[in-house]
């Protein structure tokens, strides 16, 4: 995975696990921090791994629809009616 650079400013993200099924976002602020957190956490021996700007927001939308309010229910021609205006 490699990140995403762009002209003025690199978008990096380090995943920290922390326990089974839980993990850390830590979102550097420069080059030089984001290889400083990447050394020091090799060093500790914690597994992490680089993220894309795209894969943090897949992230966030991913955990948008899973709290979404799934209990409410559209008919067809309610969605067909929002979709042609």
């Amino acid at each position: 995975m490699s990140p995403r650079r762009d002209a003025s400013f690199v978008t990096l993200a380090i995943l920290l696990y922390i326990k089974p099924m839980k993990a850390l976002v830590i979102t550097p602020k420069d080059e030089a921090e984001f290889k400083f957190v990447s050394v020091l956490l090799k060093k500790l021996g914690l597994g992490s791994s680089a993220l894309s700007q795209d894969e943090i927001e897949d992230i966030a939308l991913s955990r948008m629809m899973f709290d979404v309010d799934k209990s409410k229910k559209a008919s067809r021609s309610q969605i067909m009616k929002k979709l042609s205006a």
